[in-house]
């Protein structure tokens, strides 16, 4: 089922029309120009500045009931972890929250809730974020982890049943990088 909104986070709070672009992600199904956008079941993934690594999980229909004890461990269905290095950029930082007519996408990664749409899109309506730790934390269900790095809980949440995202990691503290690499 298609949502009747999608949305898109950016930094910059002055585009008047989305246009495709090649896709920064190397997804097998996609192989023209597109522009990305995210339903609201996942937004607040997407609710800290482009470049902060997160690493992001929550239960699908596959998890386990010992992962779930494992990594929920609160009434939370999904959690966010970041750095405790990225807090004041994410203090400093405002994004806009771009909405559009859901018509013209569809989902190109059920895990991640992308979707995607080929055609030029017009945002409906734009929301200014002037506190991105107040907006996650607005949120119902959400449990925001900050920790001083990251590759700890992604190589556990990996090896896991969750649905997850490992999202900018490449911007993380250096620790265990090639583990991800590996063949």
């Amino acid at each position: 089922m298609k949502p009747d909104k999608i949305f898109h986070i950016s930094e910059n709070g002055e585009i008047d029309i989305f246009k495709p672009r090649p896709s920064p992600s190397r997804f097998k199904k996609l192989d023209a120009d597109v522009v990305f956008g995210i339903s609201g079941k996942l937004l607040h993934n997407y609710l800290l500045p482009r470049d902060c690594p997160r690493v992001t999980y929550y239960a699908g229909n596959e998890t386990s009931q010992a992962d779930r004890e494992t990594f929920l461990q609160t009434s939370a269905d999904s959690v966010i972890a970041i750095e405790s290095g990225w807090i004041p950029t994410i203090e400093k930082s405002i994004l806009f929250c771009y909405e559009f007519d859901g018509e013209t996408f569809s989902m190109i990664d059920e895990c991640a809730d992308y979707y995607v749409s080929f055609e030029a899109v017009k945002p409906l309506n734009i929301r200014r974020i002037d506190n991105i730790l107040e907006e996650l934390f607005k949120r119902k269900n959400l449990e925001l982890k900050i920790l001083p790095e990251l590759w700890t809980i992604a190589d556990k949440v990996v090896k896991s049943s969750l649905n997850f995202s490992l999202i900018r990691t490449r911007n993380a503290t250096a620790k265990q990088v090639s583990i991800y690499f590996a063949t």
